[in-house]
């Protein structure tokens, strides 16, 4: 087993650069636009949606953006808070959104 030392280690990492894993990065400048092939469409209800954005980093094509929703404030949640909205230029409809919501926000509507 080979052992490396601090800045051997160091140096490895500077010409990998700071990302490691399987990280993807989003251009959606490049990416197709799906148009209406889709089989299911997420739909959010924007009154159960808490703007946790926990559903932003599961879905593989970048297609959920957080945007001001204007609605009276509760107990839990402050007036005018962003909510997350699907962009369905390149949604393909896969419902991993819906599956991680833990407010049960998204739901997957047949076309």
């Amino acid at each position: 087993m080979t052992q490396y030392n601090k800045s051997e280690i160091e140096n490895k990492k500077s010409k990998i650069g700071s990302e490691e894993g399987a990280v993807i990065k989003h251009d959606l400048k490049n990416a197709a636009a799906t148009g209406d092939w889709r089989y299911m469409t997420p739909i959010v209800d924007k009154e159960k949606c808490t703007g946790c954005t926990t559903c932003m980093p599961f879905c593989p094509e970048a297609s959920i953006i957080m945007k001001a929703y204007k609605s009276e404030s509760t107990a839990c949640l402050p007036a005018g808070r962003d909510k997350c909205d699907i962009d369905y230029d390149f949604c393909k409809g896969c419902g991993v959104c819906a599956a991680v919501c833990p407010a049960k926000a998204i739901t997957m509507k047949k076309n």
